[in-house]
């Protein structure tokens, strides 16, 4: 399948074609190693959080704010 064919597609299509591949590639996702790279960063930001450096912020308070800020 082509670029210009997935244009092509109704709307509705493509988001039922876009189901259907994550639904696919959750049950691969076992077969995916995570790069230590991933855990190392993880781990790094999981010290900040206890050690006070950083904090945990709130998905749904942030996504409120993302419209609200300007550049500089």
């Amino acid at each position: 399948m082509s670029v210009a064919e997935i244009q092509r597609m109704p709307l509705a299509e493509k988001l039922q074609i876009m189901e259907l591949l994550w639904e696919d590639l959750r049950s691969h996702i076992e077969d995916s190693p995570v790069p230590e790279w991933h855990k190392e960063l993880l781990d790094e930001r999981r010290q900040g959080v206890e050690s006070g450096k950083e904090e945990i912020l709130d998905w749904d308070k942030i996504k409120d704010t993302i419209g609200r800020r300007r550049p500089a």
